[in-house]
């Protein structure tokens, strides 16, 4: 899905089995590349991720997986957003302490995030130019990266239209 109809879909009320079905469909298929396993448990997770484009926290995937009589013990839970950060399925946003489902996981990326801090929706950005000069300015002070995430927050067009 590219970049500007992902934009379109986290602004706009839809069904998010679209989105679920296709973020399975993609992991399913990163897996068989890399030649890893998508456990049953593994899939929930993301399942559960990718219900709304709105980080969400380890304990309210927790609460969404436990059910009455069967409860999933947290290490449960972090080994699935550890295998699935991996594999490049989810990214984790730092600020909120959440995990939030990757749109595009069949390439390798560093991502920034625009995130509203009023109704919390995230959105994905790649942008090479920005990935460049990171890289660039990190290489010049012989700084290796092992990790980026950019997140920049501040109010989403509609929470800004309902301001006004």
């Amino acid at each position: 899905m590219s970049q500007k109809n992902i934009s379109n879909i986290v602004y706009e009320p839809h069904n998010h089995n679209r989105c679920i079905q296709t973020a399975l469909k993609q992991a399913r298929e990163v897996c068989r590349t890399k030649r890893v396993r998508l456990t049953p448990m593994r899939e929930r997770v993301l399942s559960i991720i990718w219900q709304s484009h709105k980080p969400l926290g380890a304990y309210d995937i927790l609460s969404m997986l436990s059910e009455p009589g069967k409860i999933v013990a947290p290490p449960t839970v972090y080994r699935a957003l550890d295998f699935l950060m991996a594999q490049g399925l989810i990214h984790r946003i730092a600020s909120l302490n959440a995990y939030i489902g990757c749109n595009t996981p069949e390439d390798e990326h560093l991502s920034q995030f625009l995130l509203c801090h009023q109704c919390g929706v995230a959105l994905e950005l790649v942008s090479g130019s920005i990935n460049s000069a990171i890289r660039d300015n990190a290489s010049h002070y012989g700084f290796h990266i092992d990790n980026e995430t950019i997140e920049i927050t501040g109010l989403c067009r509609p929470c800004q239209n309902n301001r006004s």
